[in-house]
């Protein structure tokens, strides 16, 4: 079932909630939601009634991929765009689709952090 905005939001959040190490905070704007994992960012939530996406990390070439496959997924919005797609709410854009997007830019974004800051490894 395609989601909302909102539901596409809470979903996203729920996702990002249950990985461990997870964290939100709002470091740059009321209106963005931040999510880290070992200091590095994998989730941005943008709380404004008029945008309501999410954006996530991707490898290039899947979120290149999925821009084609998806009109409502767009090169990321706040920062690199190879690196990051945000996502609305549109025809396709299932909750399965959004946890999946969201666990797979926490895994890159762990990837990415010092051994040292990782959390225990998911079960």
């Amino acid at each position: 079932m395609t989601l909302t905005g909102v539901r596409l939001q809470q979903t996203a959040r729920r996702a990002a909630e249950a990985l461990p190490g997870s964290g939100s905070s709002r470091p740059f704007t009321e209106k963005l939601d931040v999510y880290k994992v070992a200091g590095k960012v994998f989730l941005i939530v943008t709380d404004d009634p008029a945008e309501r996406i999410i954006t996530v990390k991707a490898e290039p070439e899947h979120g290149r991929r999925l821009q084609d496959e998806y009109p409502s997924i767009t090169a990321g919005r706040y920062l690199d765009k190879t690196h990051w797609i945000s996502v609305g709410a549109d025809r396709g854009i299932t909750a399965a689709l959004v946890e999946a997007l969201v666990t797979d830019s926490y895994d890159l974004a762990l990837d990415s952090a010092p051994r040292s800051r990782r959390p225990a490894a998911r079960t």
